[in-house]
């Protein structure tokens, strides 16, 4: 058992069921399919409701109403047909179709739809068959007696008696299909007969009309047809031997039987005729019911073309002596009232498991059922009208023919042939109704994409006995096989939980006690239902899967959107109250299922409708980049497992979860030494360790696992390979190497710079969270705080941006943004920080700004950097197609423009400089030689003199002035060129502000003095920021020269001592903020 129910809630659902279908009993398509949907379809609307709505309708109106829901069930059959005949379709029926076609969200809302319609569809039958009994069959049964009750006290009294016998069928019909479905199997037959036979009635009637009509007359006074009850006479008066006698209706209008008594005014005025309701089908009454005649509720119901005398302030007196409307009727509410008649198209594919060949069968019996419902109902349209007075068909519950069925009195031999038949087929629908939906939510139960009705039985028990831990212990190990409560039945699989849930659903309907409220309530889910039908089947024919192969091939896709827009207009037209409610259901139910999570792959067209969207979103980003204020970080997050495939810097996928409120693309990738063959298993163990701890960290994206020879390699790879198409990363989140410094781990701080040289040659931005572990977990949240930017060299706005990405999560919300600028002592510090801070208020960007002084030899590090980022800057601004003005107010421009440290060496240039360079393009589209650069940072046997040139093999580490890379690399300008005049403003006069000498050049390079940028600027930001949550730095690039890169490492180690986290950022080259929307 645990086996077979393994492979019924895994991937081998198929094999389980096909398996079922071989022992199950076998059918063809008129037992199986034709006879169980002309069942289903005729029922308690036709019978109780169909005389009246062609009254008010009109036989033309009401026409169009049968057409319409014909229509629409016949469209939906046919791509009911299209999907029932695409495979092998088990128990569950419409709803496996749709689930498997539309994918578990859309079936888990549907299928809840189709289960609510089905179980009010019960309460209809039940309340009809209610209806049809004290109305009909045997009044004085009624508990709440209506004799002598007027208005709104008579109908509170019949709901009452609805409600009461209603509950007690209700009972009586659960404990029927709980003590045993095969009782109801039995007498389904019996009930179907009832309703052929109550069907051959009513035509045998119509052709007797036509010879002989049959007698029922209906007593008028005026124009208004009179209730039958309480006279026996149509007369006021009678000659007698004695002289004239009052009749049992003159004391129903008058005070006293005497004719002087003091009568209605109404009833003095007009005479009392009768006329017959049945006149016959030969009688031409047709024209007299070809339009519609709607009415108000407490409106009289009168024949139209005779006289009536009518006082100018006469009242309505005697009301109850007249036949009046119940309700207030117009168009849209007889469509509601009407469709339930046409559904029940799914009885054969709900028995598709009994079926002999379902593909074969479904198909024809279907639709084939449908197109005979059709003709009997647009026949019975028209022959009502042609047959039956009019008057007569707008009394609902016909008072004005002695309380006679409407459609029993044309029926032949006897009105109690309809009678009789209806309310039998009543009681066998509503009894079908309630075995149906319980195995309908069985099944959804058991695929368990609706996780709420993932029970364990677990919680029933605990609350059945809290203190027998041993009984608790047992019971859930025995039924630990079926967790699902409502998937789980007796021992024979009847769904006896669902069977409580469906009575307790279909007491809501009782309690309503109006067929005519309910009806439109199981005509929303039902239309909801047949909706998505058209849609799975319009959806599987556009996408042209390859297993989408239907034996049925009388389908097309538009005329399932034409069914699926026909079911979305008539929701709206039969009410749009209850369309609305239906699709909030539907929509709640489906995002409840998505955030929770249906774990289920069906290979279901919305996911081929989701690959056809990601390829075609792919291929128009390959377009072209996207623009700065599109810019998003993408990351690639590089993790490093252990020898078990455990991630060992999980704080990193936190620090993503917290960076994303980008809305980005995440890739979360490691790399493995070895070779793919015998490292597969590895891989497949560390690609699940990513999976889990994104799932743990809530980190939406991707993971990726790549083996090379070498982890170097490795990592190569994982940067080049990632993304796809246009969606690739742009940005590298990697931690910082512990333990660099151990002799046994030098090779792991070298992988480390060589990734921070690939990224630089491949554009792409760069984050490097140090001492990772002390970054908080997604659970933290942060009170109070700072995060600190220490913005020393213009990145492209990644240190702006990062911050404000940060605060956007609980974690970082309440802290805020401080700014760091840092000024050489010949800057204007105070129009500095205005102008910075006046950036950031067009950045939309909340920030103190604090400018820090520092000597011109504690920042030399950074200014020859400072000076080529200003010359890429001024490419970029040009290929983002900036105007002059919008130059200017960019970020850069306002903060050099405060600098006397890049004024003093050309005032005249730095003034002109972006205008010159708009204004002469040539200058940037020369490729001059690239100048010679000598590293910084180096092994202590370089040459310390700074004026000495490189040789031609380490030439070329400069970018031309045209490029629109930046490299920001540690390095000294070599004094080999003659300095133009300060003034000079000439396009050489521009080139010489990018090459002027570094601030260091006359520094001593030893180790020690390298070490003094690091030093001094670490002294000040621990003062600033020692308390900071967070510090965001420049991360400087590493030395061409190799052999310095130990002192790069010991470099960025000494910036960044004394600083509890930090996050060292390299911009990728490009602009990633703009103050314009």
């Amino acid at each position: 058992a645990t086996e077979k129910s393994q492979k019924y809630d895994g991937k081998h659902m198929a094999l389980f069921e096909v398996s079922y279908l071989a022992t199950a009993p076998q059918l063809g398509t008129l037992m199986g399919v034709y006879l169980p949907c002309i069942q289903n379809i005729f029922g308690v609307i036709l019978f109780l409701r169909m005389t009246w709505m062609v009254g008010i309708g009109g036989v033309i109106g009401s026409f169009i109403i049968v057409f319409m829901c014909c229509s629409t069930t016949m469209l939906t059959a046919i791509s009911m047909s299209a999907i029932a005949t695409n495979g092998v379709v088990p128990a569950g029926g419409s709803y496996y179709m749709i689930s498997r076609s539309l994918g578990p969200e859309f079936g888990g809302a549907v299928g809840i739809c189709f289960y609510l319609g089905t179980t009010f569809a019960g309460a209809m039958y039940i309340l009809g068959s209610i209806e049809l009994l004290l109305v009909y069959i045997l009044p004085q049964a009624a508990i709440f007696k209506m004799e002598g009750l007027e208005g709104a006290e008579a109908e509170a009294a019949m709901l009452n008696n609805m409600r009461v016998y209603g509950t007690i069928v209700l009972s009586f019909m659960a404990t029927v299909v709980f003590v045993g479905v095969k009782y109801v199997n039995k007498l389904a037959l019996l009930f179907l007969a009832c309703v052929i036979l109550s069907i051959l009635a009513v035509y045998a009637g119509v052709i007797k009309t036509a010879i002989e009509p049959p007698d029922f007359p209906v007593c008028l006074l005026g124009n208004r047809p009179l209730i039958s009850k309480g006279f026996d006479v149509c007369a006021k008066t009678l000659e007698s031997g004695n002289g004239t006698v009052t009749t049992k209706l003159w004391s129903v209008f008058c005070d006293s039987p005497f004719l002087n008594a003091t009568c209605d005014e109404y009833f003095v005025n007009n005479n009392v005729s009768f006329i017959q309701g049945i006149p016959g089908v030969m009688s031409g009454i047709l024209k007299e019911n070809l339009f519609g005649n709607y009415l108000e509720k407490g409106d009289l119901v009168a024949k139209k073309g005779i006289a009536t005398v009518e006082g100018p302030d006469d009242t309505l007196t005697n009301s109850n002596r007249y036949v009046l409307a119940d309700i207030t009727s117009f168009f849209t509410l007889l469509v509601g009232i009407y469709f339930p008649s046409v559904t029940g198209i799914m009885a054969g594919s709900n028995r598709s498991g009994d079926l002999r060949d379902a593909q074969k069968s479904i198909p024809i019996g279907t639709i084939m059922a449908i197109t005979t419902t059709s003709i009997v109902y647009m026949s019975a349209v028209i022959l009502f009208g042609a047959c039956i007075e009019g008057v007569v068909l707008r009394d609902k519950f016909g008072e004005g023919v002695n309380g006679n069925l409407v459609i029993g009195t044309l029926a032949w031999p006897s009105p109690w042939v309809i009678v009789i038949g209806s309310f039998f087929s009543t009681c066998g629908a509503g009894l079908q109704s309630l075995t149906g939906a319980p195995r309908l939510m069985q099944a959804i139960s058991r695929d368990g994409v609706v996780p709420i009705l993932r029970v364990s039985l677990f919680h029933l028990t605990s609350l059945w006995d809290v203190s027998s831990q041993v009984s608790l212990f047992l019971l859930t190990s025995l039924w630990d096989v079926s967790s699902q409560v409502f998937g789980h039945g007796k021992a024979n699989g009847e769904p006896t939980w669902a069977l409580l849930l469906t009575a307790g659903i279909c007491e809501i309907g009782i309690l309503i006690a109006s067929l005519d409220a309910v009806a439109p309530i199981l005509s929303m889910f039902f239309l909801m239902c047949y909706m998505f039908v058209n849609l799975a089947c319009a959806l599987q024919t556009l996408l042209r899967t390859p297993n989408w192969r239907p034996r049925f091939n009388y389908y097309h896709w538009a005329l399932s959107f034409l069914g699926m827009s026909l079911c979305l207009s008539l929701m709206f037209i039969c009410s749009w109250f209850y369309a609305i409610v239906a699709m909030v259901i539907a929509g709640s139910i489906y995002k409840y299922i998505e955030f929770r999570g249906a774990e289920k792959e069906w290979g279901d067209g919305i996911r081929g409708i989701s690959l056809s969207a990601a390829r075609y979103a792919l291929m128009r980003l390959e377009e072209g980049p996207p623009h700065t204020k599109n810019w998003r970080p993408q990351l690639l997050v590089l993790v490093s497992t252990d020898v078990e495939q455990n991630v060992e810097q999980p704080r990193l996928l936190s620090l993503t979860n917290q960076l994303k409120a980008g809305k980005g693309l995440t890739i979360v990738g490691t790399a493995l030494a070895g070779t793919y063959l015998e490292n597969h298993p590895q891989a497949q163990r560390a690609e699940q360790s990513l999976r889990k701890l994104m799932e743990t960290e809530k980190v939406k994206g991707f993971c990726q696992v790549t083996i090379s020879s070498n982890m170097r390699d490795a990592t190569s790879h994982l940067l080049q390979a990632s993304g796809l198409g246009g969606l690739m990363h742009n940005t590298v989140l990697v931690s910082w190497p512990r333990n660099w410094k151990q002799a046994d781990d030098l090779q792991t701080w070298r992988d480390f710079i060589e990734l921070v040289r690939e990224t630089t040659a491949a554009h792409l931005a760069l984050l490097v969270p140090k001492n990772i572990a002390a970054f908080p977990s997604n659970g933290e949240r942060f009170s109070e705080g700072h995060i600190d930017v220490w913005w020393i060299v213009h990145d492209g706005g990644m240190l702006m941006l990062l911050p404000f990405l940060l605060r956007q999560h609980k974690v970082w919300r309440k802290c805020k943004m401080r700014i760091f600028t840092v000024a050489q002592m010949d800057d204007n510090s105070i129009q500095m920080k205005k102008d910075l801070t006046t950036f950031l208020y067009h950045l939309r960007i909340d920030a103190e700004v604090e400018v820090v002084e520092m000597h011109d030899s504690d920042i030399s590090a950074y200014t020859y950097e400072k000076t080529l980022v200003m010359e890429q800057r001024s490419q970029i601004l040009k290929q983002i197609n900036l105007t002059k003005t919008e130059r200017e107010r960019e970020i850069q421009s306002i903060t050099d423009s405060s600098r006397g440290s890049i004024r003093r060496k050309n005032p005249a240039v730095v003034t002109t400089q972006l205008s010159v360079t708009e204004e002469q393009p040539g200058v940037s589209s020369k490729v001059e030689k690239p100048e010679e650069e000598v590293q910084l940072i180096h092994d202590s046997t370089s040459p310390t003199s700074p004026a000495t040139p490189l040789t031609p093999a380490s030439e070329g580490g400069a970018q031309t002035p045209g490029s629109a890379q930046v490299q920001m690399t540690w390095t000294e300008k070599a004094d080999g060129e003659p300095a133009k005049p300060p003034g000079a403003s000439t396009p050489q006069g521009i080139k010489d502000i990018f090459n002027m000498k570094p601030e260091w050049e006359n520094l001593n390079q030893s180790n020690v003095r390298r070490m003094h940028t690091a030093l001094r600027l670490n002294g000040v930001i621990v003062k600033k920021s020692s308390e900071a949550k967070l510090v965001l730095l420049n991360m400087p690039g590493p030395p061409n020269n190799r052999s310095g890169d130990e002192n790069y490492m010991e470099f960025l180690e000494v910036l960044t001592e004394g600083l509890n986290r930090v996050l060292l950022v390299r911009g990728g080259g490009r602009e990633v903020i703009t103050i314009y929307s």
